[in-house]
């Protein structure tokens, strides 16, 4: 199968949650991280969260305490509470996916991250993707769920989706998942059943078989993250087809 993988997928570099500055008041993941990657010519991830009424939210920890004043989980208040929310003690709030799409508004590349604890859970999934679907610009989803990723083939079938993995699994995070799971994650041996457009590769793992493999022998771009100094800029530019980056400007 030929992957959906347009050119502008990977034509320039993406801002690692936008091209965003705490010290300067432009915290991760807020609009005004979003306009400043706009104005320097760059590409967009985000992530997303679930809020407790079914809202996408532009948010990458599962809970809000290193960027809010509050502690809780973002699943645990609705979309309106959580927008209220200032972010690191900014001028921006959380903003929803439907209002950072609207901010956007097609003038650059936006690649989502959506977000998951391996539960199965499809609701994040299901609502990224009536949204994507509907917004009027370039957006590619992924996640490092290969369950979400693989929904994604039926729930946004005509956006490109990928994958996003590293070889050494060293976030605790992995700890609660099966040993089958973490080595399917690793190896890439859900291919078959998420049929991904690119993968989105953690940069120090470079290179690795199924990166290599995927971008010589699938024609599948390989992006790489997180790209934070010049050597890790010019280990991507060998191994990788673009750079998620963030802390400098490209």
């Amino acid at each position: 199968m030929t992957p959906n993988a347009p050119d502008w997928l990977t034509a320039r570099p993406i801002a690692h949650r936008g091209l965003h500055d705490r010290a300067a008041g432009l915290p991760e993941n807020t609009a005004a991280a979003a306009e400043a990657a706009v104005r320097g010519g760059y590409a967009i991830e985000c992530d997303v969260q679930l809020s407790a009424d079914g809202e996408a939210m532009v948010f990458h920890d599962e809970t809000l305490g290193r960027l809010t004043t509050a502690a809780d989980a973002v699943g645990a208040r609705p979309a309106a509470a959580l927008a209220a929310l200032a972010v690191a003690g900014s001028a921006e709030h959380i903003p929803t996916l439907p209002d950072f799409l609207a901010r956007i508004g097609g003038r650059t590349p936006l690649v989502i991250e959506v977000k998951s604890r391996y539960t199965g859970d499809l609701r994040l999934a299901e609502r990224v993707a009536t949204l994507a679907t509907a917004y009027d610009g370039p957006v590619a989803l992924k996640s490092f769920d290969p369950h979400i990723v693989a929904a994604l083939r039926t729930l946004a079938p005509e956006l490109p989706r990928g994958i996003v993995a590293e070889t050494r699994q060293e976030d605790p995070a992995y700890a609660t998942l099966a040993p089958s799971l973490r080595r399917a994650l690793s190896d890439l041996l859900h291919f078959d059943e998420t049929r991904p457009d690119f993968l989105s590769w953690r940069v120090d793992d470079l290179p690795c078989g199924p990166a290599f493999l995927c971008r010589l022998l699938g024609q599948r771009p390989v992006m790489t993250w997180t790209v934070r100094n010049a050597d890790q800029r010019r280990h991507a530019e060998t191994h990788a087809d673009q750079m998620v980056f963030e802390g400098f400007c490209p």
